[in-house]
């Protein structure tokens, strides 16, 4: 999606995302959970949702490749919590990069990814015996109201390129959880929709863009032209399909 990583389009889907992950999660974390390990931080949307959810002291080390965004999200962050940055590429993590955190956690980030960094950073997670909370990894479930005839054929262009390059694109959720079961955490798996429509009109129109973008990329030799024209026009109510995968490491 264009934009993707922008301040500005990740300030624009903020609010969705906060309504959107599952509080039933966090309220399942083990405790204490102290110091936490931000992957792909972005400007530190999921550090400002979560820190006031968990008990105090609390300290986020905040990880991302983006050095604008990692001052963005480090000036951010909840009074009161304290923040490291680690500028780096998250794929590259280690097991000592994980010395004593009590948590692993990312926000649209798994889907990213291919199944070798995942198995590696699962390996990882096990090795340390450090949880994770992996929010907001897309589904590739996209249902309209009203529907649309074409809305299946989109939705099955945009899938299939979320998942160019060996990435797992919307695999990656349930990819993900049985690798962290194969290597004995506990896992459990809730929905956690993005819900657009009229009451979040810029962002619904923003979404359609870069949704029906992506799907053009794919496949140029379909027209989406008056599909994306018509949906803009009047926009529709949509439940974008994500999912919080948590694991545990008892």
């Amino acid at each position: 999606m264009t934009g993707e990583f922008s301040a500005d389009w990740l300030g624009l889907r903020e609010p969705a995302d906060a309504d959107a992950r599952s509080l039933e999660l966090v309220g399942l974390l083990p405790t204490p959970t102290k110091v936490i390990r931000d992957l792909g931080c972005g400007t530190g949307s999921l550090g400002r949702w979560l820190a006031p959810r968990l008990p105090v002291p609390q300290l986020w080390i905040l990880t991302d490749r983006d050095h604008d965004l990692l001052e963005i999200a480090a000036d951010r962050m909840p009074d009161g919590v304290n923040v490291a940055i680690d500028e780096r590429d998250v794929t590259a993590l280690t097991r000592d990069d994980l010395a004593g955190a009590d948590l692993v956690t990312c926000s649209a980030l798994l889907d990213l990814l291919t199944a070798p960094q995942i198995d590696r950073l699962v390996e990882v997670c096990a090795q340390a015996r450090t949880n994770a909370l992996f929010t907001l990894s897309v589904t590739g479930v996209v249902r309209f109201t009203p529907e649309d005839p074409r809305d299946a054929e989109v939705q099955e262009a945009f899938n299939a390129h979320q998942r160019r390059d060996a990435k797992l694109g919307p695999d990656a959720p349930g990819y993900a959880a049985a690798a962290f079961e194969k290597a004995g955490a506990r896992v459990i798996v809730r929905e956690s929709a993005w819900r657009l429509g009229s009451q979040r009109p810029e962002l619904t129109a923003q979404w359609l863009r870069g949704w029906v973008g992506a799907a053009t990329d794919q496949r140029p030799d379909l027209q989406f032209d008056d599909y994306l024209a018509a949906r803009t026009a009047n926009l529709p109510e949509v439940s974008v399909g994500h999912q919080d995968v948590l694991a545990i490491f008892d």
